[in-house]
């Protein structure tokens, strides 16, 4: 499903990522475990296509996404990745923020608000859809970013520091 090999990663004269190499295959759960600033957040960064390789490659279903480069956009990767700081739209309703990458994709207004209901009901937000994200506690924020990543289906979900502020009882 996706392969790092030999992956590489500078912040001008600073190494974040050295030479790593992992696959993960179609199914599994995988965590990256280990101490602040020890790459975990810039290897998703890498694999969604939001950071540039200094070295290696990056492959999902044997396609290359990544060589000492970009070659496929992270709007072309099919993968979701839910931010540790969530990355919500402040000035957009949660309903908006979990329908805007349906929006980008051009999907027929039906299917959009279809595919947001699903994703409130599945995340237990459907009370707040038309609140703003300053509006609601911080594990409802995660959750928002987490239904606005799965809206669109993909195939890989990255997530960085999931667990972080959600509800206990969710």
């Amino acid at each position: 499903m996706l392969s790092f090999r030999s992956v590489s990663h500078d912040y001008g004269d600073t190494a974040s990522v050295s030479n790593v190499s992992f696959d993960v295959g179609a199914g599994e759960v995988v965590t990256l475990l280990g101490p602040s600033g020890c790459g975990k957040t810039t290897l998703l960064r890498l694999a969604a296509g939001f950071e540039t390789l200094s070295s290696g490659e990056i492959i999902s279903e044997n396609r290359i996404l990544s060589s000492s480069g970009l070659l496929v956009p992270p709007e072309d990767r099919k993968m979701g990745l839910v931010f540790q700081s969530y990355a919500l739209f402040p000035h957009l309703s949660i309903w908006d923020n979990i329908a805007f990458g349906l929006r980008r994709d051009k999907m027929e207004k039906d299917a959009i608000a279809a595919r947001v209901a699903e994703m409130l009901k599945l995340t237990r937000l459907e009370k707040f859809a038309r609140r703003k994200p300053h509006q609601i506690s911080g594990g409802q924020r995660q959750r928002v970013a987490l239904a606005r990543s799965l809206a669109k289906a993909p195939k890989l979900l990255l997530l960085d520091e999931p667990l972080g502020a959600l509800d206990k009882k969710l």
